[in-house]
């Protein structure tokens, strides 16, 4: 099914702020499509001239659709279809006394003109099924005399509102509490949703007649409502933006459109929701959050205890080969540290790895035999790892540059400089890294499969155990050195 974007560019004449304002009409309309008890559906003009495209369309939750196909990218020729013909050229809401029949429904058809700056960009056919239409209550004629109002600017081009946009994903809709204000911000209606919402705030009688504002200032204190301005702004139906108020233990988002059917501010729809225990889940995800943080920094200080233990343990033994291997210990105990160390502050199970690989470089490099006349650099970006893999990589890329550092260069030779170059890549769902140096290169022997080196072995296991990837050693294309490649799964 095509997108507005692309039957925009196809098949019509409409420029980008044309297409803004449909994007902010299209923003809304599902509050619309609801109020209406009916479908839908935006027509662009055919560049042509020759009939119209149907660009966009919305079905009702409060009532039975009339389109159970989606009809979005569908040509209507000119004549075909005389009220939007007549909504295109005359630029006036048209309404069919008879219905039309679709597979055996009656439908009754609207068309409404989509007018910016002056001039009609577009026509909305609302489309309502009539087997759904009954003797309707007050709620509904509240609900269809807003629509109206709603169509009405739509027509004059006073709708929508370029001002601010609701940035709320819980944005309240139109069953979650229907109020409409008059001119005043007194309620002149509250659906049975919003009354529930208001007693809950503590609210005890009824809210028709009551100003919204001064009502909902007694209930909430200062301190968890905004500024005075946004208050009467939004509760008083005079701008078209949300906030959020509540209580110690109710939450609430209050969104309102103003009304001003024919040019004149005449009141405003105001939709509340109760987002009670979606704070509560908001608030138990951030101490979740922050719980995972502090688990990982508690295990990052006891890391480095653990690494400081095993130095002083080295500084005590006369035996240089153990020294030797408790300094190993300590590497690799160090990699895991600075992950943990990340991750602690981190938002998600998520890290950045090129600040660990760059850290992990200059730690191999300083501590290294040769005592930092090896430099470490690295060429593209390992980009976001999740942290499980973030821990095996380090310890793997660690080990590399370990092995490349101790046994690409002659520790006795007091002259002896090199570069290590890390080079990543991230290409098809996989990520590639290489590790090479321009050193004295591998012993003529060398076998990965029979090597008894502990370090290839860590290498080894994690790379094709923990990262299910690949991992080769071989000889330096470019000279004599040596190059390891690592080649994992990103998924």
């Amino acid at each position: 099914m095509p997108s507005l974007i692309e039957l925009v560019r196809s098949h019509t004449d409409l420029d980008e702020d044309d297409v803004a304002w449909l994007q902010l009409l299209m923003a809304d309309w599902q509050i619309i499509a609801d109020l209406s008890f009916a479908d839908l559906v935006l027509w662009l003009p055919d560049q042509r001239g020759n009939g119209f495209w149907a660009g966009a369309q919305m079905r009702p939750t409060t009532g039975p659709t009339a389109y159970v196909d989606d009809i979005v990218g569908t040509f209507v020729p000119a004549g075909r279809r005389a009220m939007l013909d007549e909504a295109w050229a005359h630029g006036r809401l048209v309404r069919e006394g008879d219905p039309e029949w679709r597979d055996d429904v009656p439908v009754r058809v609207e068309t409404i003109p989509v007018r910016r700056s002056g001039r009609v960009i577009a026509v909305i056919a609302r489309n309502t099924n009539l087997l759904g239409v009954r003797t309707p209550s007050r709620l509904e004629l509240s609900y269809l005399q807003t629509a109206a109002d709603l169509t009405q600017m739509i027509a004059a081009g006073h709708f929508p509102s370029t001002g601010q946009r609701s940035d709320h994903a819980d944005s309240p809709r139109v069953g979650d509490g229907f109020l409409r204000v008059d001119e005043a911000g007194r309620v002149v209606y509250a659906s049975p949703n919003a009354l529930s919402v208001y007693r809950r705030l503590g609210l005890s009688g009824d809210l028709t007649g009551l100003v919204l504002t001064d009502l909902t200032r007694d209930l909430v204190p200062p301190r968890r409502r905004p500024d005075e301005e946004t208050l009467s702004a939004v509760l008083g139906g005079r701008a078209q933006r949300d906030t959020e108020i509540g209580t110690d233990l109710v939450s609430l988002i209050v969104r309102a459109i103003p009304l001003r059917p024919l040019g004149e501010h005449i009141g405003g729809l105001i939709l509340v929701r109760d987002v009670t225990e979606l704070r509560r889940r908001d608030r138990e995800l951030v101490t979740k959050d922050a719980t995972i943080r502090e688990i990982h920094h508690r295990v990052k200080n006891n890391l480095q205890t653990v690494a400081a233990l095993l130095r002083l343990q080295a500084r005590r033994i006369d035996s240089e080969e153990a020294k030797l291997a408790l300094e190993e210990a300590v590497r690799r105990v160090g990699s895991i540290a600075i992950v943990h160390e990340t991750l602690s502050q981190a938002v998600g199970e998520t890290v950045e790895f090129d600040e660990i690989a760059d850290r992990l470089g200059t730690m191999v490099a300083e501590v290294g035999s040769l005592g930092g006349r090896v430099r470490v650099r690295r060429e593209g970006t390992f980009g976001v790892l999740p942290s499980e893999s973030a821990t095996a990589l380090a310890m793997v890329l660690t080990e590399v540059l370990q092995n490349a550092v101790e046994h690409g260069y002659d520790p006795e030779d007091a002259e002896a400089t090199g570069t290590i170059t890390v080079t990543v890549q991230r290409l098809v769902g996989r990520l590639h890294m290489t590790v090479e140096d321009d050193g004295r290169g591998l012993p003529p022997d060398f076998d990965l499969d029979t090597s008894a080196s502990l370090g290839l072995s860590i290498v080894r296991t994690l790379v094709e155990s923990e990262l299910g990837g690949l991992l080769t050693i071989g000889p330096s294309p470019h000279g004599s050195g040596t190059r390891a490649e690592v080649d994992v799964p990103l998924d």
